[in-house]
C-alpha cells in the first residue's frame, strides 16, 4: 500500500473519531506512517520505543545509525498536543542535542529543529494537518521531513534546515516592513515622492509639487494611516408630521372636498378616495 493511500484510511479514521487515546494514535496512525515511509518498524534499535532520556521517555527515537537518535518522535492524543512542544525539546537538550524533533496527536504534525534559535514556535519548521492540506502535500512532507531513506542520507535535515531559513527570512522580512515604511516617510526618500506625484498625476491629471507631496508624507509620519471604518451618519428625512386638514363638503346630495386649496366634486365617498389617491 503507497503512502497516500495509508494517509487516506487515517483521515477517514481520524474524521470518525477512531483514535481514543496515545496508544491508539501511535499504533493506528504513527507506526503505520512511519512503515510506509520506508522506516523498519520492527527493529528496535532503529525505531526505539519509549526511548529514554535520563528519567523520563520519549514516545520514539529514529535512530541512525542504530540506537543513535536522529529524530524524536512524541505522540499524544487527538486535539491533546498543545504545550507538549517543551518538554519535547526538553527530551532533545539532554540527549546532546536530537537534530529533528516532530510533536503530533495524529492530526497535525509538527516539525521543529530544536537547535535553532527563538521560542518555540518559531523553532518550527512546518505544521501539518492531515485533515487542513491536500493529499499531495500530506504525502511530499511527510517525505520531505521523515523519510527513513533521506533521513539516512541527511537530505530530510537538510530539506527542514533549508525551509526553516526560508521561515527566517520572511518572518525577519515581515518584522522589517513597517519600520522600513516609516523611515521612507520620514526621511522623504526622492524616489518615493517621485512615485506618488505620478500616481497622483495619472489618476487626476494634475502632477502635485515636490513640496506639497513632501508635506502630506510629514503629516504622515507625524500621524501614520490607521486603517478605520468610517460611520456616514445618513441625514434624516424631514417630514412635516402635522396632519393636513381636509374639509369635505356636502351640497345638493353631491359630495366634495377641498385639497391642497383646490376644490374638488364627487358623486361618492368611493370617488372621494380615489381622488385622493390620485393627488
Amino acid at each position: 500500500m503507497e503512502l497516500k493511500e495509508h494517509i487516506d484510511e487515517i483521515k477517514t479514521a481520524l474524521r470518525a473519531g477512531r483514535f481514543l487515546n496515545e496508544a491508539s494514535v501511535s499504533q493506528g496512525v504513527v507506526m503505520r506512517i512511519l512503515q510506509a515511509l520506508g522506516w523498519p518498524v520492527y527493529d528496535s534499535q532503529v525505531v526505539c520505543p519509549e526511548y529514554s532520556v535520563e528519567d523520563k521517555r520519549v514516545d520514539y527515537a529514529l535512530c541512525h545509525p542504530k540506537e543513535k537518535p536522529a529524530v524524536f518522535v512524541e505522540v499524544k492524543r487527538v486535539g491533546k498536543g498543545e504545550g507538549a512542544d517543551r518538554q519535547l525539546f526538553e527530551y532533545a537538550f539532554h540527549e546532546g542535542g536530537v537534530p529533528m524533533a516532530v510533536l503530533t496527536d495524529g492530526q497535525e504534525w509538527h516539525f521543529y529543529l530544536p537547535g535553532e534559535r527563538g521560542r518555540y514556535d518559531e523553532r518550527r519548521v512546518y505544521k501539518l494537518d492531515l485533515l487542513e492540506r491536500k493529499m499531495d502535500e500530506c504525502a511530499e512532507r511527510l517525505t520531505r521531513y521523515l523519510s527513513y531513506k533521506q533521513t539516512c542520507s541527511g537530505e530530510a535535515l537538510d530539506n527542514a534546515r533549508k525551509d526553516y531559513r526560508k521561515a527566517v527570512r520572511e518572518r525577519d522580512v515581515k518584522s522589517a516592513l513597517p519600520d522600513a515604511w516609516q523611515k521612507l516617510i520620514e526621511e522623504q526618500d526622492g524616489s518615493l515622492i517621485d512615485l506618488i506625484a505620478d500616481k497622483v498625476e495619472s489618476m487626476c491629471g494634475y502632477k502635485p509639487d515636490v513640496d506639497l507631496v513632501a508635506d502630506f508624507l510629514t503629516k504622515q509620519s507625524q500621524s501614520p494611516v490607521e486603517q478605520s471604518v468610517r460611520v456616514v451618519r445618513p441625514r434624516l428625512l424631514e417630514v412635516d408630521c402635522k396632519p393636513k386638514k381636509r374639509k369635505v363638503s356636502s351640497q345638493n346630495g353631491a359630495i366634495g372636498f377641498v385639497l391642497k386649496g383646490r376644490e374638488y366634486k364627487a358623486r361618492s365617498g368611493r370617488e372621494v378616495l380615489t381622488q385622493v389617491l390620485k393627488e
